[in-house]
C-alpha cells in the first residue's frame, strides 16, 4: 500500500505539473482554433471547440504582415544559431583543451557575463549599434547575441570532460590542434551542440526587448514585436491574439521535437564509451 501510495502521489505531481506547463498552449490553441459563434467566456468554460476553424490563423495574416515577421525572426534565429555553435563551440574548446596565458581569466570573463543583466548594458549597445551605423537592422539584433556566455561554458563543460588521452594520441599521430578540434572533439559533443542551438534559438526567436529598442520600421520587426500591434489593435479578440500566439510558439515546439534525442542526450555529453 505504501509503494501504491507513493507511485499514485508521483504520478499526481507529474500531472499537476505537466497541466501547469502546458496547459495555458493548450488554452490558447483552443481559443485559436474556436469560431465566432463560440464565447470563448462561458461559465463553465469548454475547452474542445464545437466547430473548430483555422480561420483565425487566416486573420491574422490578413490584419498584419504577419508572414514578414516570421521571416525577419527565422533569420535572426538561424544567423544566432550558427554564429552561437560556431563561437560557443571554438572557445569552449579553446578553453577547456588548449593551453594558453590568460586562459583562467578569459574562463572568469564568460562567468562573471552570467551575473551582468542584459537590461544593464542595453543603453550602451544601442548607442555602439547607432555610433557604426547599423540601429534599425537585423544585424543589431544579432550581434549582442552572436555567442552566449552560458553557451561557450556548456561547450567547456563537454570539451573538459573528454579524456586527455585522446589529444596526446592525436597528438603522436600528427594532428594539429584544428585537425583535433574538428574530427575527434566535435564529433562526440552533438548533443551539447543540440542543447546550445536550441537555447540560442528559443533566446533569438522569443526575445522582444531589444528588438523593439533597437528597430523602428516596421518592415524590420520580429514577429515578438510585430504581434504586439495584434494586441494593441485588436485587444478584444481573444481569438487573433491566441492565434499569434500560436504562430509564435509552433517554431519553438517543431525545432525541440526535431532535437529532443540529442537534448536529452546532451547532459552528460563528453564521456567516451568503450
Amino acid at each position: 500500500m505504501s509503494r501504491r501510495a507513493t507511485t499514485l502521489l508521483r504520478y499526481t505531481l507529474l500531472l499537476l505539473i505537466a497541466a501547469i506547463s502546458i496547459g495555458p498552449f493548450l488554452w490558447q490553441l483552443s481559443t485559436a482554433l474556436k469560431g465566432a459563434g463560440e464565447d470563448i467566456y462561458a461559465v463553465p468554460p469548454t475547452f474542445l471547440p464545437a466547430e473548430p476553424t483555422g480561420g483565425n490563423f487566416t486573420r491574422v495574416g490578413e490584419v498584419l504582415p504577419v508572414w514578414g515577421y516570421v521571416w525577419n525572426s527565422v533569420r535572426v534565429a538561424l544567423a544566432t544559431v550558427v554564429l552561437n555553435v560556431v563561437g560557443a563551440s571554438l572557445a569552449g574548446y579553446a578553453l577547456a583543451r588548449l593551453r594558453f596565458r590568460g586562459r583562467t581569466a578569459a574562463l572568469s570573463v564568460f562567468v562573471l557575463a552570467l551575473l551582468v543583466p542584459g537590461e544593464a548594458v542595453m543603453v550602451a549597445l544601442f548607442l555602439m549599434m547607432r555610433s557604426v551605423n547599423l540601429h534599425d537592422t537585423l544585424v543589431a539584433v544579432v550581434l549582442p547575441g552572436m555567442v552566449g556566455a552560458l553557451n561557450v561554458l556548456l561547450m567547456y563543460n563537454a570539451f573538459g570532460a573528454q579524456p586527455r588521452e585522446l589529444d596526446e594520441a592525436a597528438m603522436i599521430d600528427g594532428a594539429d590542434a584544428w585537425q583535433r578540434f574538428t574530427r575527434i572533439a566535435l564529433p562526440s559533443v552533438k548533443g551539447t551542440v543540440a542543447v546550445v542551438a536550441i537555447f540560442a534559438f528559443m533566446g533569438a526567436w522569443d526575445d522582444f526587448l531589444w528588438p523593439l529598442i533597437v528597430l523602428s520600421d516596421p518592415a524590420n520587426y520580429t514577429l515578438t514585436v510585430g504581434l504586439e500591434y495584434l494586441r494593441g489593435t485588436f485587444v478584444g479578440d481573444q481569438r487573433l491574439i491566441a492565434a499569434g500566439t500560436v504562430i509564435a510558439v509552433a517554431p519553438l515546439i517543431a525545432l525541440f521535437f526535431s532535437l529532443q534525442r540529442y537534448f536529452f542526450r546532451g547532459v552528460n555529453e563528453g564521456a567516451v564509451k568503450g
